[in-house]
């Protein structure tokens, strides 16, 4: 075998993955089926945007593969790919059951396979069931399988692959024994258990993160109602209070925050905390909407959205809550719709341009700022004072710093 590992799908779980492992001396090779993503990792470029990694894919001797049979010359298997929830609450498991079906007639006896990407619960038992009735291998003897989930923040890959301690998930010490070879080789904390606990781990750690921005948005919604600032109300909680602080609100969406909680409510038939926390961060597109509408109509103006992507300085649009914000706009029927996201070249999801600052300043009656990316914040003054002299911001995180979810030109503290 040439390869220690072996990942499958070079998305932005696996090729930060992949280049790590190389970093630290582990062989890696990917494999993933999108050839324009196969062509640009080979010419030494990243796809997507990952600090650090555009320097460190240059460095390192990987190659990527959409040719499956070179699964024979891997040791260890990293499943990468999603399971994104339906529309119904319910766990997707399309694009696990693709990799399955392609990579069983390549499996080998002594093969290791890793499931690493988020997952509900008792999906590791799922494949364990799959791979042993579709292969003559049984798990824990011909072939090993653990579920190793990833915890990194987007953006922080590079760090966080060898700070995080790794959770490995198994049934047989013997495949926790070789998930642990590899992932000793990013980091020396390791916690072992059973499959379950594994799968639970990665996903209270994304839900306890999006009830908690529930709350931050639930009291915003709350202090709005009383007529209250609450950003001052923030300032004031937060300080010097030894007990707990309180988030800023925002948008609260991406692949993971927007998700996770349906693995969990897809198993229970009743209203609870993490469905509510659901429909509190997502009502706040429309929030936001409906109460620019009770100051001034969106009807026949021209609106102006600053940031597409799903959270700060990324170029990762998936599950992002501003779409949906477009289709509230959308519904209110503006003479015109542009939008500008500093971190993606070209068009937006190849569904919207992707307009010049200095246009969207410039003609735009209401401005959105949707995003609170670097670029916004250092430059907010010369935004503000760009824009058109009655223009109208929506500001849900305060880039401004005027404290008010939404002001006139006229009214911005400089």
């Amino acid at each position: 075998m040439n390869y220690k590992v072996g990942v499958i799908g070079i998305g932005r779980v696996g090729l930060p993955l992949c280049l790590s492992l190389n970093k630290n001396g582990v062989t890696a090779i990917g494999f993933d089926i999108n050839q324009a993503v196969i062509d640009m990792v080979n010419n030494k470029k990243m796809p997507f945007h990952e600090t650090g990694y555009d320097e460190l894919i240059t460095k390192v001797d990987f190659t990527a593969t959409s040719d499956l049979s070179r699964i024979k010359e891997v040791e260890n298997l990293v499943i990468t790919v999603g399971t994104p929830l339906l529309a119904h609450i319910e766990t997707d498991l399309t694009q696990l059951n693709a990799v399955l079906k392609s990579i069983t007639p390549h499996i080998q006896e002594g093969h290791n396979i890793i499931l690493r990407s988020t997952v509900a619960p008792k999906t590791t038992m799922y494949v364990h069931h799959y791979l042993e009735l579709n292969t003559n291998f049984k798990i824990g003897k011909d072939i090993f399988l653990s579920f190793c989930p990833e915890r990194i923040a987007e953006g922080k890959a590079l760090v966080e692959l060898e700070t995080l301690p790794q959770i490995i998930g198994s049934l047989d010490a013997e495949s926790g024994r070789r998930a642990e070879e590899i992932f000793s080789k990013l980091t020396k904390k390791i916690f072992h258990t059973n499959y379950i606990s594994a799968e639970l781990v990665k996903l209270f750690n994304n839900i306890f993160r999006y009830i908690n921005f529930s709350i931050s948005n639930q009291f915003a919604i709350i202090a709005e109602n009383f007529d209250a600032n609450i950003y001052e109300i923030l300032r004031m909680t937060n300080y010097e209070y030894p007990r707990g602080q309180i988030s800023s609100p925002g948008f609260t969406a991406g692949t993971c925050l927007r998700k996770d909680f349906g693995m969990i409510n897809e198993t229970i038939p009743y209203s609870d905390l993490l469905l509510n926390a659901w429909k509190v961060n997502e009502f706040i597109p429309k929030f936001l909407v409906d109460k620019l509408m009770l100051q001034t109509p969106i009807y026949g103006k021209k609106i102006g959205v600053l940031g597409y992507s799903f959270k700060n300085d990324t170029d990762d649009t998936r599950d992002s809550l501003v779409p949906k914000m477009i289709r509230y706009i959308s519904r209110e029927v503006p003479s015109k719709l542009m939008i500008h996201e500093p971190f993606i070249n070209g068009q937006l999801d190849g569904v919207f341009d992707n307009h010049s600052l200095e246009n969207v300043l410039t003609e735009s009656d209401v401005i959105f700022i949707a995003l609170n990316h670097t670029p916004f914040k250092q430059n907010i003054k010369t935004i503000i004072e760009q824009a058109k002299d009655n223009c109208v911001f929506v500001d849900y995180w305060n880039v401004s710093g005027n404290d008010k979810i939404i002001f006139s030109k006229k009214n911005w503290k400089k």
